[in-house]
């Protein structure tokens, strides 16, 4: 049977896609900053695995020049720039390595969102990988879905269940599909995300901003200490209800709470600033910077939880800026 493998497990590669010219960046200041804090995590990420970077038509020299020169470039049409939702789920069966092909509509058809081309790569990036593909008739997105490896996943309603991607799933049909492709058995769900991701460039509620498994049984979930900010009776009932979970393996959730960063509005909007949106390569901890003063606390945390990894701080508001983080720009592929 073929599962997920969880993403601390070790990795053959990180795709990526490159930013080009899109409504998500709304300036060619606003894309050059882009482009500079996507070649930020990718040189990152490449000091401990290789990293290949799909890149649109005429961008391979500006790529080359800011990711440097061991970083793997493939050109292919592109609409966005965030791998983890438009590339392939990767998963295998101990042996062979395959790639889930998810349904994508632009999270959820929104309105300024483009998808000809981003709809079509994750079977392109599992044809370059030389793996087969999985499809599935599900809508849905890398980062709208999280594992252990060992079985649970967790989800969020108002991604899976939202009326924008699968109106006519049940939540039992959803979670057959979802454990059919990725080998889980047990779906912990959270009724939405955090606030900010229902803004313009937001997923509507993706469920790597706000929980993510960093080993088996242990869940780091974010919270929000400032009552003034809308997440922080949100992210209170978050860690209520995922500490009355148990895992596949009916084990009880260890939750660690990791604090929002302390700014909380950018130009007038709530921020989704969110340390749970790290991403793990092989030896490493790519975590989310914001030049805030909870940098550190929270840096401190995964090394207490990754003691064998190294924890890299990479400035994350340009990506966070075009609705996503670190996590959203980076897909592992699994060594088999």
């Amino acid at each position: 049977m073929f599962r997920m493998p969880a993403e601390w497990a070790p990795h053959e590669r990180t795709w990526m896609a490159w930013p080009g010219p899109n409504p998500t960046f709304t300036s060619e200041a606003e894309l050059r900053e882009a482009r500079e804090a996507w070649a930020a995590v990718a040189r990152a990420v490449r000091r401990f695995e290789p990293v290949t970077v799909v890149h649109g038509p005429g961008q391979a020299d500006e790529a080359r020049a800011l990711l440097g020169p061991d970083v793997d470039l493939v050109e292919r049409d592109l609409d966005d720039a965030w791998m983890r939702d438009i590339g392939p789920t990767f998963v295998t069966d101990g042996n062979r390595l395959a790639a889930v092909d998810w349904v994508f509509n632009g999270w959820g058809a929104a309105d300024w969102a483009r998808w000809e081309h981003d709809s079509k790569i994750a079977r392109q990036v599992a044809d370059l990988a030389g793996v087969p593909v999985h499809a599935s008739d599900l809508v849905n997105e890398g980062g709208a879905i999280h594992v252990d490896g060992e079985g649970t996943v967790l989800l969020t309603d108002t991604v899976q269940l939202g009326p924008e991607r699968n109106p006519r799933w049940t939540r039992e049909q959803v979670e057959a599909e979802i454990h059919a492709k990725l080998g889980t058995t047990k779906a912990i769900w959270l009724p939405r995300g955090l606030t900010g991701d229902y803004g313009v460039y937001g997923t509507r509620g993706h469920v790597d901003i706000v929980a993510a498994f960093a080993r088996p049984g242990t869940v780091v979930v974010h919270t929000q200490p400032d009552p003034r900010h809308p997440d922080h009776e949100l992210c209170r009932s978050n860690v209520e209800l995922l500490r009355r979970q148990t895992d596949a393996k009916g084990r009880p959730l260890e939750v660690v709470e990791i604090p929002a960063p302390t700014v909380l509005e950018e130009d007038g909007e709530w921020v989704d600033y969110s340390y749970i949106n790290h991403y793990l390569c092989d030896g490493a901890v790519i975590l989310c910077a914001f030049d805030d003063p909870r940098d550190e606390e929270a840096a401190a945390t995964f090394r207490r939880l990754f003691p064998d990894r190294e924890v890299v701080l990479v400035d994350a508001r340009a990506i966070f800026a075009g609705g996503g983080g670190i996590h959203c720009i980076t897909q592992q592929q699994p060594a088999v």
